[in-house]
């Protein structure tokens, strides 16, 4: 377990920490999977957004959730990485 992860874990017995938590999962997600992707890759942040067509304090700001990216934007980035984006309700 990371030191993210602790502290998530401990954040998490805060009721109305846990209420937001969960109402921006999915914004949550799309920040970590993304983070994760291009760190699979070995890129930089600006590396990143030379190949995708964004500018690096975009990128960032989508990183730590400060912006949330449209839905052309994340395609932009999925093909950056070799992927395509897949959408789907659950």
């Amino acid at each position: 377990m990371d030191d993210f992860e602790k502290y998530l874990g401990e954040q998490m017995l805060d009721k109305d920490f846990r209420e937001e938590w969960e109402a921006l999962q999915p914004e949550h997600e799309v920040n970590l999977m993304l983070i994760k992707a291009r760190q699979e890759h070995h890129l930089t942040q600006k590396q990143l957004a030379e190949i995708c067509g964004v500018r690096q304090s975009n990128l960032s700001r989508i990183e730590t959730g400060a912006e949330s990216p449209s839905v052309r934007t994340l395609c932009k980035i999925a093909r950056g990485l070799g992927k395509r984006l897949q959408i789907q309700f659950v």
